[in-house]
Order: C-alpha cells, then sequence, then structure tokens
C-alpha cells in the first residue's frame, strides 16, 4: 500500500481521542513582589475556582496558542510594545491522565517573563483575571499548583545562570533595580555592595549607557548610573541564590 492510500483509508477513530491545551506561568513583578497571573474560572469544571490562563490549542502553533491566551487575559493584543518585550519559553508537558476530569488532555505549560504587565483583562471563558504574590498562589484548579511550583523553580534557575533578570527590567535600569528582581524572584534579601561587584564582574551580563539616573537615591548622593543588557547569553560565573552559596561552600 502506497502512502497516499495509506492515508485516505486511515482512521483516526481508531485511537483514543486526546486534547491539547496551553497553560501559561506569567510572572511579573508588582510592587516588589513577585506575582503570577491568574483567572478566576467561570465555568465547569472547576467553576469559581483560581487557575493559569490556557486553553484549547487551535489551528496554530504550540507558540501562538500561549502568546494567543497570554494576550487576552492581559488585554494587550499581540502587536502591543510590552507584549512584544515578553520572554516565553516552553515550560514542561503535563500528561497525567486524571488530570481534567472532562477527557484525556495534555498541557504543554509555558513560562512567561514580562516587565511592569498592566491590571489584567479577564477573556470570555474567565470570571475573572488578576495578578497575585507567588506565594499566594495556592489551591488551584488541575494540577496548575504543580505548574506554577515547577515555573517559580525554572525562573529562579535561569536568574542563576543566565541575564534573563533583564526580561523583568525596563530596557534602562539601575543595578540597584536589577537586584530588586533578583531579591523578588528568589524571595531572598541580597547585599547591595557584594551583589553589584558580581553584576559588574560578569563578562557581558549588562553594559553601562554613558547616562544616570534623573536624581540620587532616597537620601540623596550621586545620582544612579544606568546600564542595559549585555550580550551575554548565559552567566559566568554564575550568580547563585545566598542559600545556594552556602551549600555549595
Amino acid at each position: 500500500m502506497d502512502e497516499a492510500t495509506y492515508l485516505k483509508s486511515y482512521d483516526p477513530t481508531a485511537y483514543p481521542s486526546i486534547a491539547v491545551t496551553v497553560d501559561v506561568v506569567a510572572l511579573t513583578i508588582r510592587d516588589s513582589k513577585l506575582c503570577v497571573l491568574l483567572v478566576e474560572r467561570g465555568a465547569p469544571p472547576y467553576a469559581g475556582h483560581r487557575a493559569l490562563p490556557g486553553g484549547f490549542v487551535k489551528a496554530e502553533t504550540l507558540d501562538e496558542a500561549a502568546k494567543r491566551e497570554l494576550a487576552e487575559e492581559t488585554g494587550l493584543n499581540p502587536g502591543h510594545g510590552v507584549l512584544d518585550r515578553v520572554h516565553l519559553e516552553q515550560l514542561k508537558s503535563y500528561g497525567d491522565p486524571t488530570r481534567d476530569p472532562r477527557m484525556r488532555v495534555i498541557s504543554v505549560a509555558y513560562l512567561a517573563f514580562a516587565p511592569e504587565l498592566p491590571e489584567p483583562t479577564a477573556g470570555s471563558d474567565a470570571a475573572g483575571a488578576y495578578w497575585v504574590p507567588v506565594d499566594e498562589a495556592k489551591d488551584l484548579a488541575f494540577d496548575h499548583d504543580e505548574i506554577v511550583a515547577d515555573g517559580l523553580e525554572r525562573a529562579r534557575s535561569k536568574l542563576e545562570y543566565t541575564p534573563l533578570a533583564t526580561a523583568f527590567t525596563n530596557p534602562e535600569f539601575t543595578i540597584s533595580e536589577l537586584r530588586q528582581v533578583y531579591a523578588a524572584v528568589w524571595g531572598e534579601e541580597l547585599h547591595a555592595g557584594n551583589f553589584h561587584r558580581k553584576v559588574l564582574s560578569v563578562p557581558g551580563f549588562v553594559e553601562g549607557t554613558g547616562g544616570t539616573t534623573a536624581r540620587g537615591g532616597e537620601r540623596g548622593g550621586p545620582r544612579a548610573k544606568l546600564y542595559r543588557a549585555g550580550d551575554a547569553t548565559s552567566l559566568h560565573p554564575a550568580l547563585l541564590r545566598p542559600t545556594r552559596e552556602d551549600r555549595v561552600r
């Protein structure tokens, strides 16, 4: 049998039906806290429960589906300048046969880092949408507690070995602002002087713009230097979390 004949006679209903969804762990920093975007489900299953934004994949790629879901829940169209700066990467696939009570659903989760995303606007299938501090994102629908935990650990690890902390900042930033990103994502306080020294010792991590802030700090003093992301794709040496540094020692 040639391929054309085989495909013409192929019966997809002979196999179990499986649906594919995407779920997005969207992280941003609001009021110095790391927050995740959650929606309130407006229909069963889990009506009234909080969940990650997501939905069934349509006639689109997985990346396109994740971008669509993020755009719908943030109220930003794909051409919006802020949304264009979002770092989006595939996190993990989740396929426990019992994860969705409706049918066998495999979800491909995505992790999104973004600076200063606005108040979200719930999509048509959600009763509400809001930013929630990550330590308050619990008792979620489906297996979304596990997905959030995996996304948070991925984000924390990426900040150790890659320059993706700059995805949480404006294009130009101070070292103090970058330190606030690390402190919020890691959930740990960082020594200002040590952090400043470590950042500037990593080749290609940041580069000076030649500019400074418009004014000095809250206590006066000189204006802070402004930096932008450098051309490094990984950090050598890595910036380890203080608790991990203690274990390494």
